[in-house]
């Protein structure tokens, strides 16, 4: 009888698990299931390149996953029996169930509008492609002289607010921190954020906590008003909610809580990565929602199920930063250098050479999926081990 493991979400963690899972394990074996609501895999690290209109490479599934044994489910995921073992969804034929012997969870997360009054009916978000793609049109729309406000300073909110104003030079475009511009940077990276923006003509509000969001802008915590026809809200993620309505240990947020080799401390059949799950790294802090993050999570997942299916010693992947890459429009880039627990440190990288830089990891992170394994010789066990829901948790750290 074949283990059957099903994988939620195909995004950059559940697509990279399911694939070296793949080859990690004999086909004869087991079936390998990803279920994913979209036939082609979405670059999100690029949403805010199609806010601004630029096409991207489609990356259909049928091509990335032929010939590795990965069955693609065109389906939406409605719910998870962590119990019974089993998975609801919906697609084209209407309502399924799934069962299953490891469950990779990887529904990663949307948007957080952190319940600011009026953000849900007047902003636009870059946290899906159905998103960028709605802020494209409303972006198309507006006339020259027209103001675009962008809330948030994170990575996000910087990537969206250059690449929108070197796009369109005609439009007003502000940004609205909650702190100072790139007070998380080393001071190198500071100076080129500051340059860059103010070469694009970015208005930068800092220390502007926005408490509102109308039709037609936003309002700040002090009283400040921040004009815009179009509202951009970048200020985090939130958490697929479905773990939350299961037995599954989570946090408060909806993470679901893992050991070291991204098992669920409370169900060890299920497996969660990427921004779904808690996972401790260096000097003992939960690493952050990344693709940084959640593609090393993927490789340990996988190896890990592999290796406890095949009765050998479970690896473990050593998951800690190097960089932060962020674009700055096309034509600019900032690479700064962190610790291993994601502190800045004095060097960093700026301007073409950054921006070349930070296309080849994104190109990286895509070919990534399509290549699990990093290109190098992949070998396939057998499976002599059916019931992994039964091993001792001291197991985990063998």
């Amino acid at each position: 009888m074949q283990h059957r493991i099903v994988v939620l979400g195909a995004g950059y963690t559940g697509a990279t698990a399911a694939g070296r899972l793949a080859k990690r394990l004999h086909r004869e074996d087991v079936t390998i299931t990803l279920v994913n609501p979209e036939p082609d895999f979405v670059e999100r690290v690029r949403m805010h390149q199609v806010a601004t209109g630029q096409d991207l490479k489609p990356r259909p599934f049928g091509e990335m996953f032929a010939g590795t044994g990965v069955e693609l489910k065109l389906a939406k995921v409605a719910a998870v029996d962590a119990d019974r073992r089993t998975v609801s969804v919906t697609g084209a034929d209407g309502p399924a169930e799934l069962a299953y012997d490891t469950l990779v969870y990887a529904l990663g997360s949307g948007w957080n509008d952190g319940d600011v009054p009026g953000t849900a009916a007047h902003a636009d978000e870059l946290a899906s492609r159905p998103g960028a793609r709605r802020l494209r049109d409303r972006l198309a729309a507006l006339d020259a002289g027209m103001n675009v406000a962008v809330v948030g300073g994170g990575l996000t909110g910087l990537e969206a607010a250059t690449e929108i104003a070197e796009a369109r030079p005609d439009l007003n475009v502000s940004l609205a921190a909650h702190g100072a511009l790139g007070d998380w940077l080393s001071e190198k990276g500071r100076t080129h954020l500051r340059k860059v923006t103010d070469r694009l003509g970015i208005e930068v509000h800092e220390h502007a906590a926005v408490t509102a969001v109308t039709a037609d802008g936003v309002t700040t915590a002090d009283g400040r008003t921040v004009p815009a026809a179009v509202t951009v809200w970048t200020t985090g993620f939130a958490v697929h909610p479905i773990a939350r309505a299961t037995t599954l240990e989570v946090t408060d947020r909806g993470q679901i809580v893992v050991d070291s080799t991204m098992r669920s401390v409370s169900h060890p059949d299920v497996y969660a990565v990427g921004d779904a799950a808690l996972a401790i790294g260096p000097d003992d802090k939960p690493l952050r929602m990344s693709c940084a993050s959640g593609v090393p999570m993927a490789w340990q997942a996988a190896d890990a199920i592999a290796a406890r299916l095949a009765g050998t010693k479970v690896p473990h992947v050593s998951i800690r930063y190097y960089q932060q890459c962020v674009s700055l429009g096309r034509r600019e880039g900032l690479i700064q250098f962190v610790t291993a627990d994601d502190r800045a440190v004095d060097r960093a990288l700026t301007g073409r050479v950054a921006a070349l830089y930070k296309e080849l990891i994104c190109k990286g992170a895509a070919w990534g999926v399509a290549n699990p394994t990093v290109g190098l010789p992949s070998r396939r066990r057998r499976v002599v081990r059916q019931e992994t829901q039964d091993l001792a948790p001291a197991e985990a750290t063998a």
